[in-house]
């Protein structure tokens, strides 16, 4: 006796992890209570995952916020997060910044450190390399400012585990699109 074939959960499918693709989205919406939570809402209703989320306003005059938001899925379930986002009432525009061409992502990190004698060279080693700046210095810690994709500033905390990580305070992702037009 066979079974009927049901359609594979996209929570335990490898099949659909295999394409699996992180996606940039800037949502331009009103700026009022409750927008926030009704965008993060339908993200945590459908079981999607937010890896980063940025919000602040960006036209005074119109009361207008601009949403980052970094998400990961198949291209099916970035596609329905994009038009899921479209029909809600406060979003004026979703724009997919990964699909465009052209855009620029950034993050800004605190990055913590203890090191005394040569972990602390060590360390004010690194953070040149990487054009970290001190912002704060004892004589047992320094705190890291760093600008960056996310993926350098990945690196350089990856780096600082073995020399003394105490602490790590990152943004999250900031993009925009290249060129004249806004998104």
């Amino acid at each position: 006796m066979n079974a009927p074939l049901t359609p594979p959960s996209p929570y335990s499918s490898p099949s659909s992890r295999s394409n699996v693709e992180t996606h940039t989205l800037a949502v331009l919406v009103d700026n009022e209570p409750g927008v926030l939570a009704r965008v993060v809402g339908l993200f945590s209703g459908r079981g999607y995952n937010i890896e980063s989320l940025t919000v602040a306003e960006v036209a005074h005059g119109e009361h207008l916020s601009r949403i980052t938001v970094v998400t990961s899925g198949t291209p099916e379930t970035i596609e329905q997060i994009h038009h899921q986002l479209e029909r809600l009432v406060p979003v004026h525009k979703v724009t997919d910044l990964t699909v465009s061409a052209r855009s620029l992502e950034r993050e800004l990190a605190m990055v913590k450190v203890r090191g005394k004698g040569e972990n602390r060279n060590a360390a004010l080693q690194l953070g040149e390399a990487f054009r970290a700046r001190v912002v704060d210095a004892t004589t047992e810690s320094f705190i890291f400012e760093l600008t960056g994709k996310p993926d350098k500033i990945d690196e350089f905390v990856d780096l600082m585990r073995p020399i003394g990580l105490v602490e790590v305070s990152r943004t999250g992702v900031a993009a925009i699109s290249r060129g004249p037009e806004p998104i």
